[in-house]
């Protein structure tokens, strides 16, 4: 497998390609490029050995990353690697893998490669229809609270409200905070699977729920971690739906 590294820090690149070796000291690193425009010329330059996946940095010592992906023709998936979150939604609508935050976990890294692998045995079908039939939900949330910032994965998130017009989620350890979100955009932006939305203001996660209790006129009550603010209902036009996704 042939990699490149697109990186204007030199001690980050260096590390990337340290850890890329240690897992798989099969993968040859083609080379590490600092910038838009060499990147752009040395994949237009088809006498050039062409990558199979390439590492990319949002911000670049002359323009952002995203213009190399928008250079005509390119097609060549991309495992983000950045110190910022904020452009996750933008990056998932482009031909990536996957998007790692620094400083880059190992483990992530490897499950990162392990996905590619797997994407490269759906030998025949186009690169973006490979990549799109393994799209990725978002698996990040950043959030504030007042000047401070702080991002948590979405498997620390055991639900999500609307609170005097407002969206809330709140974590598994009680705190709960603002987003920007309707229910109906995380209900398309978080894997169905573990999510489901009971009603007119919840979208909860599998694992936050407790205890069921069936009630008067096929009503069902759930009892959450942690505890919502008010006893919690399946609506009665989502009841059949719910019941066939916990049986999933």
């Amino acid at each position: 497998m042939n990699v490149l590294i697109v990186e204007d820090e030199e001690l980050s690149a260096e590390r990337l390609q340290n850890l890329i070796h240690h897992i798989d000291p099969s993968i040859c690193v083609l080379g590490i490029i600092p910038s838009v425009f060499e990147t752009i010329a040395y994949l237009q330059n088809k006498a050039n050995t062409q990558p199979d996946l390439i590492f990319l940095d949002i911000h670049l010592e002359d323009d952002n990353g995203f213009k190399i992906l928008e250079s005509e023709g390119l097609m060549t998936p991309v495992i983000f690697t950045t110190a910022f979150d904020d452009y996750l939604l933008r990056a998932f609508k482009v031909h990536s893998i996957d998007y790692l935050l620094k400083p880059i976990n190992p483990l992530e890294l490897q499950a990162s490669l392990n996905k590619f692998r797997k994407i490269r045995t759906n030998e025949g079908q186009p690169t973006e229809e490979i990549i799109h039939s393994h799209e990725k939900y978002k698996d990040r949330f950043l959030v504030s609270a007042g000047t401070r910032m702080f991002t948590f994965k979405t498997s620390e998130i055991a639900y999500f409200t609307i609170e005097e017009r407002a969206t809330f989620l709140r974590l598994y350890d009680g705190r709960h905070f603002a987003v920007e979100y309707s229910l109906e955009k995380l209900s398309q932006m978080l894997d169905p699977a573990e999510f489901f939305r009971i009603n007119r203001t919840m979208l909860l996660s599998l694992h936050a729920i407790r205890e069921m209790h069936a009630m008067s006129a096929g009503k069902l009550k759930i009892d959450l971690n942690p505890a919502a603010a008010q006893e919690t209902y399946v609506s009665s036009e989502r009841m059949t739906e719910f019941k066939s996704w916990l049986g999933k």
